[in-house]
């Protein structure tokens, strides 16, 4: 269930703990104070709310950065419910929630508004007005409107806290082994397949043209990839070419996947697509026959990696 912020909340779901945070990635440190709040729940046979920002706070604040999202809400939604979540509230970052006090966020949104039974987030974390809030803040305007507070320390990994900046610096390496680790999923692409120029089939190697939109993009280049079709559910294994195609002008930037053993269309399917393992970097080629033949020898590793 997918919760607005700027509307009523139903009846069954106040006095839910509410977990609180961007969650992108949802990675190992989320999952735990989620985890947190679900155990809170459970022993006090509360409802569970999952609370993430929609577009994230930096995109409202500086929206000229490249994009560097982990997952779309969708994603998210099933993220948390699996992990025992009964609803995801959306906070829409907007001027006016940037504008909110710390103390108002939780005093008459969190309190009032959507009448949480109890707050979890993590240690670090700061919201309001020039993030002016904190874990002592909400502590104090917590026990205030009579709600409990707790803050779940952060997750170490090799001394450090794993972080949704840790993640995206791995898969901008092409790193999806540690990145898959942090996040205890490999990371995944959601999007529509579109019409493209139709390159791939031409030199039989059809692919399904993906476009990046607001995610991430890890480094460029090819891909053992698996993929699901959301529709139908099927599992699909494959080499991806992520970047600009540099052989062909104009560059155009998409996720390019072709599918082995598959066959049919998948215009105006929306697929999900599992990044893998990193193979090489994107190239350029004197001729078609030098692309064809690396194609075959990218198609022919990202079989052995994901046998």
């Amino acid at each position: 269930m997918r919760l607005d912020h700027r509307e009523p909340i139903p009846d069954h779901l106040r006095g839910a703990i509410v977990a609180l945070g961007n969650f992108d990635g949802f990675h190992l440190g989320h999952q735990k104070v989620v985890a947190e709040a679900v155990a809170w729940a459970k022993r006090e046979n509360r409802p569970v709310i999952v609370a993430t920002f929609d577009p994230h706070p930096v995109r409202h604040f500086a929206p000229h950065v490249p994009p560097f999202r982990l997952t779309t809400l969708d994603q998210r939604q099933e993220l948390f419910e699996a992990a025992g979540a009964d609803a995801m509230l959306v906070f829409h970052f907007d001027q006016q929630l940037a504008a909110t006090t710390a103390e108002g966020f939780v005093h008459k949104l969190l309190g009032d508004h959507i009448g949480a039974g109890g707050l979890v987030t993590g240690e670090d974390f700061t919201f309001g007005k020039d993030r002016g809030g904190n874990r002592d803040l909400m502590a104090r305007c917590g026990a205030e409107a009579g709600m409990g507070t707790r803050a779940v320390p952060p997750v170490l990994d090799g001394g450090m806290p794993v972080s949704s900046s840790r993640v995206r610096d791995a898969l901008k390496a092409g790193d999806c082994f540690n990145a898959a680790r942090l996040m205890t999923r490999p990371f995944a692409i959601r999007s529509c397949v579109q019409h493209g120029d139709k390159r791939g089939r031409e030199i039989g190697f059809p692919t399904a043209n993906l476009d990046m939109s607001h995610y991430l993009r890890p480094r460029f280049g090819i891909y053992a990839v698996t993929a699901r079709l959301l529709e139908t559910g099927q599992e699909l294994k494959g080499a991806a070419n992520l970047g600009v195609r540099p052989t062909f002008q104009p560059p155009k930037e998409l996720l390019e996947p072709y599918f082995f053993d598959f066959s049919g269309s998948l215009y105006d399917q929306t697929v999900e697509v599992r990044f893998h393992h990193f193979i090489r970097p994107e190239a350029k080629f004197d001729s078609l026959d030098a692309l064809i033949a690396q194609m075959s020898q990218d198609c022919d590793k990202a079989r052995e990696l994901l046998a």
